[in-house]
């Protein structure tokens, strides 16, 4: 019998649909080793579907499906729901730890502008609950990552930056969000992001913003006549 699309990728190892410059122009992913792992670490998962105006459920036990994709009704949504229950023969412990879960939900909130985002922690007596919503994406990031941080101030004692930089922009298929702020501290902390993942190492993206930064920096420092000719200049390290 042929199995659904949602029985292969949660069944099979490299099986996900980012393999063209479409689904990567938005998608980020562990190329197909994902969902379908989690769904081999787990004792037990539901899947339901919600497209085409009908609603689709499938249920795997240990990594196989129980019986294939069915139709359980109509639905006007549209949308994928997974549940799953970590398999206790595989791990010693099946318990999760909020704080980390929380952490990263946070992060997608702040970098999906408008996105809300709910968790809920169902093991507690009292049902502990939260909720992340920032309009203004990467821009509110920046300041709650900065906000013990001492601003930088003018000789009149007031903040230089009162809110962090923003630019956006869209060129061929990219698009691409930068927020910045500087403070009165002698380190950086830079977050460099890409469809949601985070890149520890950086790449190109940030090596450009870093040249381009510089330049323009340099270049206003010269205009301006702030710089003694030949003897200072500004570089991606300062």
């Amino acid at each position: 019998e042929k199995k659904s699309a949602a029985e292969v990728i949660m069944t099979q190892l490299h099986a996900g649909g980012k393999f063209d410059h479409d689904s990567y122009k938005v998608s980020g992913g562990l190329h197909g080793v994902g969902v379908s792992v989690v769904n081999a670490l787990s004792e037990k998962l539901e899947l339901k579907i919600e497209r085409d105006g009908k609603e689709f459920f499938i249920e795997f036990k240990n990594g196989s499906a129980i019986k294939p994709l069915k139709s359980i009704g109509s639905s006007k949504s549209t949308g994928t729901e997974i549940s799953f229950l970590p398999s206790k023969e595989i791990f010693s412990s099946t318990k999760f730890n909020f704080n980390i879960i929380q952490k990263r939900m946070r992060e997608l909130a702040f970098l999906n502008k408008g996105i809300k985002i709910s968790i809920k922690d169902l093991t507690l007596k009292k049902i502990k609950s939260v909720d992340f919503k920032f309009d203004g994406g990467i821009l509110e990031f920046v300041e709650f990552l900065d906000k013990d941080r001492e601003n930088i101030k003018n000789k009149n004692d007031n903040d230089l930056f009162k809110k962090p930089i923003f630019i956006e922009g869209k060129k061929d298929n990219l698009e691409i969000e930068c927020s910045l702020k500087w403070n009165a501290g002698y380190s950086e902390d830079v977050y460099s992001y890409t469809n949601n993942i985070f890149q520890k190492d950086g790449g190109t993206h940030l090596l450009g913003f870093r040249s381009s930064l510089t330049r323009v920096i340099n270049k206003y420092a010269a205009d301006q006549n702030l710089l003694k000719k030949n003897k200072i200049s500004i570089s991606g390290d300062d």
